[in-house]
């Protein structure tokens, strides 16, 4: 009881000893895009702490931390009731060692443990909010040495989202432990005007579905595939940049869509400079999907350190085509398939000369410049180098799938 009296006497005087300028996100938490995993769309509530364990290894071993994947986050239902004084607690079935047990494991590895709650007064997994328990739920997230929030949206009738976000944003402050804020509002609000002094990311979209091109529709509410959020971020580039991201939702890779379509969805995430957040079993990954989301070259497109989140160019007869602003003068540039059917294409690379006016203000100068042209997912290195931007090139993308490029500019050799 002395205990619980020495916490509560804390939480007190933490709550009466803030000043304006704790309430701010903390920085350099998101100079690019948040990788990592994440337990939903996997295991849904269906999780425990062995399979975090198991997870937590499997991220080592198969080389994703030290391919940038570090973020290890639990999802919805990891939750148990809150004490006499109102802190939180792990389900003691489902966690019987404690989130902070599982913390220690999971940093021993050299990764960071994420955790989910709600703005609202319950989770959408029927788990507790932290709706008036903002600063309680964020010192116990601290206390925990946790490193990531995931905060949803659900049970929130008559809850103003700027403030509520904003209230656990400073909260997090006060709680003194520099935590990732990743909101999951779903863009009603249109996070992307506001919310840059807010969170590190924010969804724009309702929850993904593991299909390529199809809406799952519900009473009241919809998921959607890859093709249907990728057409939701028409607009929303100017809002991203180093330290606050646009969230398309997490991946599907390796959920059982085929080969194809989950390199097109895993191209265009990195195009669109999203947060890279894994939604497969890891203990049990196809050789396809572990090249898919170990592929280097591709994840350097989307943690790429200008920040420039890609643009569709243009469209004709069922591709698209993207560019992708990268530091030190280079472009990814993308073609995608959005029909079932293969498609021929001659690339004329005069044909997509501009300027990007909205954000980064580069130019390609396919008229002035040379590029060489990379193809990001050809595995033979001798055929990936596919020549120059002066050559007019035939490619032939197959259905529900996309050819991913970095073009670099050749330097011009002086005479002798």
């Amino acid at each position: 009881m002395k205990k619980q009296t020495l916490l509560l006497t804390a939480l007190i005087v933490l709550l009466t000893n803030i000043t304006p300028v704790q309430a701010q996100k903390f920085e350099g938490l998101a100079d690019t895009p948040a990788m990592g995993w994440n337990s939903w769309n996997k295991f849904a509530c269906n999780i425990d702490e062995n399979i975090i364990k198991g997870i937590a290894d499997q991220m080592v071993e198969t080389g994703l931390r030290d391919a940038g994947y570090i973020y290890l986050n639990l999802d919805d239902c990891w939750h148990g009731e809150r004490d006499s004084l109102g802190f939180i607690q792990a389900d003691p079935v489902k966690f019987p060692s404690g989130i902070k047990a599982l913390a220690d494991y999971v940093h021993a590895r050299g990764l960071k443990l994420g955790i989910y709650s709600d703005a609202g007064r319950k989770t959408c997994g029927g788990r507790p909010g932290s709706f008036g328990h903002e600063y309680q739920d964020a010192l116990q997230y601290a206390r925990w040495g946790i490193d990531y929030l995931k905060y949803d949206w659900c049970e929130s009738e008559d809850i103003n989202p700027v403030g509520a976000y904003n209230l656990m944003r400073d909260a997090l402050r006060a709680a003194g432990r520099p935590i990732y804020f990743s909101m999951c509002e779903w863009g009603t609000s249109k996070p992307w005007k506001w919310a840059a002094e807010t969170g590190h990311s924010w969804r724009t979209t309702g929850d993904i579905y593991n299909c390529f091109d199809c809406i799952d529709q519900h009473p009241g509410f919809a998921a959607y595939g890859v093709l249907q959020i990728l057409d939701m971020q028409e607009g929303l580039r100017k809002y991203a940049g180093p330290g606050h991201w646009n969230d398309p939702d997490m991946l599907e890779v390796g959920n059982g869509q085929t080969v194809g379509e989950d390199r097109a969805h895993f191209t265009l995430w990195c195009m669109l400079a999203a947060p890279l957040i894994l939604g497969n079993d890891l203990r049990n990954m196809s050789q396809e999907t572990k090249d898919i989301i170990l592929n280097k070259e591709a994840i350097a497109i989307d943690q790429d350190k200008l920040g420039v989140q890609g643009l569709k160019l243009k469209a004709e007869d069922g591709l698209e085509f993207w560019f992708k602003p990268l530091a030190g003068g280079d472009w990814a540039f993308c073609i995608l398939n959005r029909t079932t059917e293969p498609k021929t294409y001659t690339i004329d690379w005069q044909k997509f000369n501009f300027t990007d006016e909205e954000v980064s203000k580069l130019s390609t100068d396919f008229d002035k410049k040379v590029y060489t042209v990379r193809n990001l997912w050809t595995k033979d290195t001798k055929k990936s180098v596919e020549g120059n931007t002066k050559k007019i090139k035939q490619v032939t993308i197959p259905g529900h799938d996309v050819l991913l490029y970095r073009l670099s500019e050749q330097v011009k050799k002086n005479k002798r």
